[in-house]
């Protein structure tokens, strides 16, 4: 695996490849891999002849007093779980490659109409700063597919429209959320989870599969049925900032006659911010 650090290096790897006649997928990660991030390489490997990973902590997707500053670096173990897995190339950049001009720059990438709601009710400015860095790094790396991982379901919502809408000739690919044995949707911010709350996080998964369970039988008061998992958490001792039934296919509100839905959560444990979703289809 080869290792670069600067935009040039990584065009004229993948120049070199494109020139060979190879597909080259893409995984923009920010570090700190997991297992998660080892199968989306994984699939990556699949379906593409070339695969290249990125680690960039971006800090103009973090908000006021979140953790940048804390957000773990782990450069050298994530370059040797890239070398295992058969990365080609990790292409690491500096802050000042990525931004040249500072943070306060001219040109940011906003999804209206999906960045606001659920985690951007929250985290006003995240979208923005996601959105912007990778279309970024689609411009410097040029791949033909990127690989995002389906527990960030409204991120890959946001990618996936600007990708459209800004005519990227990038072919997205959703890979299914890796979870722990327990159920707990894999997460480099898990680390920051106590033994008792990391015993307790699974709740946030059983409490997705029996409001799932809920509405195959039947349920159909969506709000009713938040406001009660809410309370559920509650009472657990999380923190949530928002339960939602929505259309899989938009993020709007779900009705009783949709049948393509996904139910989202982000709730706080402690000091630490928890998102998971379940996607499925009603019969009929």
């Amino acid at each position: 695996m080869q290792t670069v650090h600067t935009i040039q290096a990584v065009r004229e790897f993948v120049n070199a490849a494109k020139q060979q006649g190879k597909k080259v997928g893409f995984v923009p990660t920010m570090g700190n891999l997991h297992a998660g991030h080892i199968h989306l390489i994984a699939q990556a490997k699949t379906q593409a002849d070339v695969v290249i990973c990125s680690i960039f902590v971006n800090p103009t997707q973090f908000g006021a007093n979140e953790d940048f500053g804390s957000y773990p670096r782990t450069l050298e173990a994530d370059s040797q779980q890239l070398q295992a897995a058969a990365c080609d190339l990790l292409f690491a950049p500096s802050a000042q490659e990525m931004y040249q001009d500072g943070f306060s720059q001219h040109t940011v990438v906003t999804v209206n109409g999906l960045s606001e709601q659920l985690c951007g009710q929250f985290r006003p400015t995240h979208f923005a700063g996601v959105a912007t860095v990778v279309s970024k790094l689609f411009n410097i790396v040029q791949p033909d597919m990127a690989f995002f991982g389906e527990k960030d379901f409204q991120q890959l919502a946001v990618i996936r429209c600007l990708t459209q809408e800004l005519a990227f000739p990038i072919e997205i690919v959703g890979v299914a959320t890796q979870r722990a044995e327990d159920g707990l949707a894999l997460s480099s911010r898990n680390g920051y989870l106590s033994a008792e709350e990391r015993a307790k996080a699974p709740m946030i998964y059983q409490m997705l599969q029996q409001l799932k369970t809920a509405i195959e039988n039947g349920h159909r008061d969506y709000t009713m049925l938040c406001d009660a998992a809410m309370l559920h958490l509650q009472k657990s001792g999380f923190d949530p900032d928002y339960i939602a039934v929505k259309r899989a296919i938009d993020l709007q509100d779900a009705n009783a006659d949709d049948t393509n839905l996904v139910l989202l959560v982000a709730a706080r444990l402690g000091k630490t911010r928890l998102i998971d979703n379940v996607a499925f289809r009603l019969n009929g």
